[in-house]
C-alpha cells in the first residue's frame, strides 16, 4: 500500500503522513518530436537525460543486429530513463571496477544528529547513500549533492511508517543504538547485515515502449517480438557494461516492479529497493516515488512508498 514519507532532518520537527492509495500506470504520451543523439534528449516523460556511455550509432547497430527497424529503433530511443544501479563489488562489470568507488551501504546503525532521534515508529534502516559519492551528471532526477540519504522502512511486510532523512554533510553525529526502551522493557530494532554497493549507470526503458506507431507496425507485419525483446536486453546490458543485476538497488529511472508500476502521472521513481538486496531471504519488492519537484527540493514527506511480493 503506498504510504508518504518523513520528512528531511529539521531540528525538533521529524513527521510521518499517510497518503492515498495510488492508481496503476497510465499510458504515457509519445514525443512528438525526432532525437538526432541520444546524449541530446531532453529531460522530461518518455525521454532520456542523455548522461550515459551509450549512443545512438550504438542503438541502430544492435538494432540491425536483431533484424529491428531504424524507425523501430528511435521510438526505443525515446523511451529510456538514466538510472543508477547500486550493486556488491563483485557485480560491477569488470571494465569499470578498478575506479569505482563506494557509494551506500545497506543495513547496519544510524548516525544521527544530536537532536534527530531515531524516526518515529522505529523502521529499520535499509539502506544508506553518500551523495557525493554518486556518479555526477547521471540522473534525470536531482538528488542532494553531498551528505547522506538514509532510508527507514520495514522490508519484510508493510510498514506503518517509512522515513527519508538526508543528513547534511559536516553535520556532527552519533551511531544510534539498536534498544530502546517501551513500557520499561528494552525493545530491539531490526538491524541489517552492512553490505557496501558501488554505483553503475544503467539505463531504463518505459514498460510501454512497445505501443510506438512504428513498433505496433513492425509487430503486427512481420516484425518478431522475440527478436525485439533480444535487441531491448542487448542494448540495456550494454549501457550497464555487462549483464545488468537481477537483485539491485535502484535510484532513479523507470520502476521494473512485480505489479502495477507506481511511476505513473507527475510521479519518478526515486528508488527501487530489492528485499533480497537487502537480506538474502525477503521477497519483495520495495519502491519509492515522488514528483520531480519533491524530490529536487529535498520534500521528501511527499514521497510515496509500495511494497510488492
Amino acid at each position: 500500500m503506498p504510504m508518504q514519507w518523513g520528512s528531511p532532518v529539521r531540528p525538533g520537527s521529524l513527521s510521518i503522513r499517510r497518503c492515498r492509495v495510488g492508481a496503476g500506470r497510465r499510458q504515457r504520451p509519445w514525443p512528438s518530436s525526432s532525437y538526432s543523439t541520444i546524449r541530446d534528449m531532453s529531460v522530461a516523460h518518455g525521454t532520456i537525460a542523455g548522461m550515459t556511455s551509450i549512443d545512438e550509432r550504438l542503438v541502430h547497430e544492435t538494432a540491425a543486429e536483431h533484424g529491428v527497424p531504424g524507425p523501430v529503433a528511435q521510438e526505443f530511443m525515446a523511451r529510456f530513463r538514466p538510472c543508477l544501479y547500486l550493486v556488491p563489488h563483485k557485480e560491477v562489470p569488470p571494465p569499470r571496477r578498478e575506479n569505482v568507488r563506494s557509494a551506500a551501504r545497506t543495513g547496519g546503525l544510524p548516525a544521527l544528529p544530536d537532536e534527530v532521534d531515531w524516526p518515529e515508529g522505529r523502521a529499520p534502516l535499509v539502506l544508506s547513500v553518500d551523495c557525493a559519492a554518486l556518479p555526477h551528471d547521471v540522473l534525470d532526477i536531482e538528488l542532494p549533492a553531498d551528505g547522506h540519504l538514509l532510508i527507514f522502512t520495514e522490508i519484510e511486510y508493510p510498514p506503518e511508517s517509512s522515513v527519508v532523512l538526508h543528513i547534511p554533510a559536516g553535520a556532527r553525529t552519533t551511531e544510534r543504538a539498536a534498544t530502546y526502551e517501551f513500557n520499561g522493557e528494552a525493545t530491539r530494532i531490526r538491524v541489517y547485515e552492512p553490505r557496501t554497493l558501488y554505483p553503475v549507470p544503467g539505463l531504463t526503458l518505459d514498460s510501454d515502449w512497445q505501443g510506438g506507431p512504428q513498433t505496433r507496425a513492425f509487430l503486427d507485419g512481420d516484425g518478431d517480438e522475440d527478436a525485439l525483446d533480444s535487441y531491448e536486453e542487448a542494448v540495456l546490458d550494454a549501457a550497464f557494461g555487462g549483464h545488468r543485476p537481477g537483485v539491485c538497488v535502484q535510484i532513479g529511472g523507470f520502476s521494473n516492479p512485480w505489479d502495477m508500476a507506481p511511476d505513473e502521472g507527475d510521479l519518478v521513481l526515486f528508488a527501487q529497493i530489492a528485499g533480497q538486496a537487502i537480506d538474502y531471504n525477503v521477497f519483495t519488492m520495495n519502491l519509492i516515488v515522488g514528483t520531480r519537484e519533491d524530490i529536487a527540493a529535498g520534500e521528501y514527506v511527499g514521497l510515496r512508498y509500495e511494497q510488492q511480493c
